[in-house]
């Protein structure tokens, strides 16, 4: 029997383009403009997927949407809509949903779409390669460029994703505006990918992608941006995460300041072990980036070890710190914690840049002239564990975990992009 699909929507072109397309993929459909009939149809129909505008004539699509999940837990809705937010789509998927598109839609959009949802359905078939950006598919190896083939070695570990979808909701700390994520399981080989709400931009998560590292790290293509992608990049290197479509309009949210939340998040919804291994990049010599005040070496070990100083002046003082990634359970208890943390001094300035307008009083630290003006610390040297926090995110867009001992004195951003541009640029040259 061939997967039956429900279409609610309220503008006839589009039950009949949907249905022309999914009927051309095998599928057997049947559709409606009002939500009422939506309901009843999917009582008598039974259908596999069902595909629900946000707006519909009689009655509200997350409505309609909450009633089909009450009666049937499983239910497996894409949701659609013309002029969606990213706070509609974060609230769709809170609700059970399983993805969120855009019209005017395509017909990749569509059907991948529908197989997405499918798998979610029948969850032994695996998450699809699904629909990104501008409707190319990703691509098997998109993310694994040729410059660092050779320093690429056969992994212990597993390729990992996603039990299944989930979604965040906070503020942008440098944007200060309410911003949404989705996260979604990819197949092996797939890599980490953003995708921008609502223009659908597709951004590699990769060194390639960095426009930006003026106090975060911000990755762009086409005109579209996505700032601050460090915190959640370094619960994924911990976590082993390498596959993963992110799905986010703007920010990705700030939370507490640390990565403490989005650890907790992997750990909730679950991660899987996929059929391939994960290649680890080993690094061969000695890189550096900086002077001799200011320095940031990567070099060959055993192991992916960080250790950074920094110097300011009091409250902070001189701080050192070494770190082991040798686990995710390490990675928590001694780095996740470790919130952001900016001078009253720079207030001004970040105000008139731009930046810092998500800042509260809860999710980051704010240092006065002598003393934490908005918080107890969680560490004595809370502020050099955030350092290499940064690091394990930056590290990560290269798309691999590093096998390689990194030492850091007084470094940001910009050097951790500076020397994954000098490992990029040294292995294309060899």
């Amino acid at each position: 029997m061939p997967p039956k699909v429900l279409i609610v929507d309220d503008q006839p072109s589009i039950l009949t383009m949907v249905s022309a397309i999914l009927g051309d993929e095998g599928y057997e459909t049947v559709s409606t403009e009002t939500g009422s009939e939506a309901l009843t149809l999917y009582e008598r129909e039974s259908p596999d997927v069902v595909f629900l505008d946000v707006w519909l004539a009689d009655l509200d699509g997350l409505q309609i949407l909450e009633a089909l999940r009450e009666r049937d837990p499983d239910a497996a809705v894409v949701m659609i809509s013309g002029h969606g937010t990213a706070s509609t789509a974060v609230m769709a998927m809170k609700m059970g949903a399983c993805d969120f598109i855009e019209k005017p839609l395509s017909y990749a959009q569509v059907v991948q779409a529908a197989a997405g949802a499918l798998a979610r359905r029948s969850p032994e078939t695996g998450p699809p390669a699904p629909s990104i950006g501008d409707d190319r598919l990703v691509e098997t190896g998109e993310l694994k460029v040729p410059p660092l083939l050779p320093l690429l070695r056969a992994g212990k570990l597993r390729q990992r994703t996603l039990r299944q979808s989930t979604v965040v909701y906070g503020l942008g700390l440098h944007s200060g505006t309410r911003t949404g994520m989705a996260l979604q399981p990819l197949p092996a080989e797939s890599g980490i990918h953003i995708v921008t709400l609502p223009s659908r931009t597709h951004i590699p998560v990769h060194v390639s992608s960095v426009a930006d590292t003026d106090y975060a790290t911000t990755l762009s293509r086409e005109g579209q941006e996505i700032r601050t992608v460090e915190h959640l990049l370094s619960a994924l290197h911990a976590y082993g995460v390498s596959n993963l479509l992110i799905k986010v309009h703007g920010e990705i949210p700030v939370l507490d300041g640390s990565a403490i939340e989005f650890c907790d998040l992997l750990e909730e919804v679950g991660l899987i072990e996929q059929d391939a291994a994960l290649p680890e990049l080993v690094i061969d010599r000695r890189y550096e980036v900086g002077n001799g005040t200011k320095s940031l070496v990567i070099e060959p070990a055993d192991t992916f070890s960080v250790s950074y100083t920094l110097s300011y002046p009091p409250p902070i003082g001189d701080q050192f710190h070494e770190f082991t990634l040798s686990s995710p359970a390490a990675f928590r208890a001694e780095i996740a914690p470790a919130r952001t943390f900016g001078f009253m001094r720079d207030v001004k300035m970040m105000n008139e840049l731009g930046l810092g307008s998500g800042g509260r009083l809860d999710n980051f630290i704010l240092v006065g002239e002598d003393n934490v003006i908005n918080t107890e610390l969680r560490f004595p040297d809370e502020f050099v564990r955030h350092k290499i926090l940064d690091i394990v995110g930056d590290l990560y867009l290269l798309g691999y975990p590093i096998r390689g001992k990194v030492t850091a004195r007084f470094t940001g951003h910009r050097d951790n992009i500076a020397i994954l541009r000098e490992i990029v640029g040294a292995t294309a040259r060899s």
